[in-house]
Protein backbone atom coordinates (compact mmCIF):
# COMPACT_ATOMS: atom_id res chain seq x y z
CA UNK A 1 0.00 0.00 0.00
CA UNK A 2 1.29 3.62 -1.16
CA UNK A 3 0.71 6.41 0.95
CA UNK A 4 -0.63 9.70 -0.26
CA UNK A 5 -1.26 13.03 1.42
CA UNK A 6 -4.46 12.77 1.93
CA UNK A 7 -4.04 9.26 3.92
CA UNK A 8 -3.79 11.39 6.86
CA UNK A 9 -5.06 9.09 9.66
CA UNK A 10 -2.65 5.97 7.92
CA UNK A 11 0.19 8.39 7.96
CA UNK A 12 -0.07 9.71 11.79
CA UNK A 13 -0.50 6.02 12.42
CA UNK A 14 2.87 5.56 10.79
CA UNK A 15 4.02 8.38 12.40
CA UNK A 16 2.45 7.19 15.92
CA UNK A 17 4.57 3.94 15.43
CA UNK A 18 7.94 5.41 14.37
CA UNK A 19 8.15 7.90 16.88
CA UNK A 20 6.86 7.53 19.89
CA UNK A 21 8.43 9.54 22.35
CA UNK A 22 7.47 12.40 19.99
CA UNK A 23 4.41 15.03 21.44
CA UNK A 24 2.49 15.51 17.99
CA UNK A 25 1.67 18.88 19.04
CA UNK A 26 4.95 20.63 19.25
CA UNK A 27 6.49 19.20 16.15
CA UNK A 28 7.05 21.83 13.27
CA UNK A 29 5.74 21.65 9.96
CA UNK A 30 9.06 21.22 8.23
CA UNK A 31 9.96 18.16 10.04
CA UNK A 32 6.46 16.80 10.00
CA UNK A 33 6.55 16.81 6.18
CA UNK A 34 10.12 15.41 5.94
CA UNK A 35 9.11 12.45 8.23
CA UNK A 36 6.13 11.85 6.29
CA UNK A 37 8.12 11.70 2.98
CA UNK A 38 10.85 9.85 4.64
CA UNK A 39 8.19 7.01 5.22
CA UNK A 40 8.65 3.68 3.21
CA UNK A 41 5.31 3.93 2.29
CA UNK A 42 4.92 7.10 1.04
CA UNK A 43 4.33 7.86 -2.51
CA UNK A 44 3.70 11.14 -3.28
CA UNK A 45 4.97 14.14 -5.08
CA UNK A 46 6.27 16.67 -2.22
CA UNK A 47 4.86 19.90 -3.91
CA UNK A 48 1.39 18.25 -3.68
CA UNK A 49 1.72 18.76 0.15
CA UNK A 50 0.24 21.96 2.03
CA UNK A 51 0.01 23.77 4.76
CA UNK A 52 -3.32 22.42 5.52
CA UNK A 53 -2.71 18.99 4.39
CA UNK A 54 0.25 19.00 7.02
CA UNK A 55 -2.21 20.07 9.80
CA UNK A 56 -4.91 17.17 9.29
CA UNK A 57 -2.11 14.61 9.57
CA UNK A 58 -1.14 16.60 12.72
CA UNK A 59 -4.64 16.58 14.26
CA UNK A 60 -4.32 12.77 13.43
CA UNK A 61 -1.23 11.59 15.02
CA UNK A 62 -2.38 14.31 18.29
CA UNK A 63 -5.69 11.86 18.36
CA UNK A 64 -3.74 8.68 17.54
CA UNK A 65 -1.46 9.53 20.36
CA UNK A 66 -4.68 10.28 23.10
CA UNK A 67 -5.84 6.74 22.48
Amino acid sequence: MSLKWIDSLDIAIELCEQHPDVDPKTIRFTDLSEWVQALDDFDDDPTHCSERVLEAIQMCWIEEAEE
